[in-house]
């Protein structure tokens, strides 16, 4: 019998539900919207939300009795992060990433040895998977099992790569078994090229090309993927070169200076 989940994990995993939730629906939601989501009982997420108000996370519409996350929610943390998700470049790219090209896009990192997405949003296009939008953000699976996964993994020093590709290896499951050579093959693909094409991952059949964004010495990898099906008919190297491109726009943006004003001292 599988171990049963201690409490305090049990919360935690729920406020970070709710934070995902409106991340991926939209700015207000109901107790019921996100209780259907997760198969929750209706009275706990109540209680969840009403803690959340109270600690500043949520606001909640007396009205229409539906909730939204206030500024706090979306700063806790912020500051420790790179530049481009600290400021909302990130987010505002992903944004423009999906208008543009119709395609889900992802944001992923590297945790331990699994390939998190960090950040979801469907495109127009369908994607066929555990999901009604195709990918959920904190979705994790071995970085072996994905295209994000392998352009992670070649972030890694070459000295690391092989014990690390190793140690996947001996983890998997006996139906996903691979080869080292086969990984190693893949993964040195990654860094030769710059992107990765390849599966999805995560559930489904779609395929994914993914780029990795500008790191600073301490900071982790991220990678930025589009998502799409074979029947898409998606030219790979046209897309990565499109994300590549994009990915450069982002980061060298600079927003219009602003001459502060001046402000003069009575007396």
């Amino acid at each position: 019998m599988a171990a049963r989940e201690p409490n305090k994990a049990k919360i935690a995993r729920r406020v970070i539900e709710v934070l995902e939730f409106f991340d991926e629906h939209g700015s207000r939601a109901t107790v019921m919207d996100i209780a259907r989501r997760y198969g929750r009982p209706q009275s706990s997420t109540s209680e969840l939300l009403g803690v959340l108000v109270e600690m500043g996370l949520l606001y909640k519409d007396a009205e229409t009795r539906s909730f939204a996350p206030t500024p706090r929610a979306a700063m806790l943390g912020s500051i420790t992060q790179p530049d481009i998700v600290r400021d909302g470049r990130l987010a505002m790219l992903t944004e423009r990433l999906t208008a543009q090209t119709c395609l889900g896009t992802a944001v992923m990192g590297m945790i331990g040895l699994d390939t998190q997405i960090f950040r979801w949003r469907a495109g127009s296009l369908p994607i066929t998977g555990p999901f009604g939008n195709g990918l959920s953000a904190g979705l994790r699976e071995p970085v072996s099992d994905n295209a994000a996964g392998w352009l992670l993994l070649s972030t890694q020093p070459t000295s690391r790569r092989g014990g690390l590709i190793h140690r996947l290896r001996a983890e998997a499951p006996t139906d996903r078994k691979f080869s080292h050579a086969w990984l190693g093959e893949r993964v040195q693909g990654c860094e030769r090229r710059g992107y990765a094409v390849g599966p999805a991952g995560f559930g489904t059949k779609a395929q994914m090309c993914a780029v990795l964004l500008p790191a600073k010495d301490n900071e982790r990898p991220i990678a930025l993927g589009l998502v799409y099906e074979d029947e898409d008919r998606i030219d790979p190297a046209s897309l990565a070169a499109f994300l590549q491109r994009s990915v450069e726009t982002c980061v060298n943006y600079q927003p219009p200076s602003v001459k502060p004003a001046l402000v003069s001292s009575a007396g």
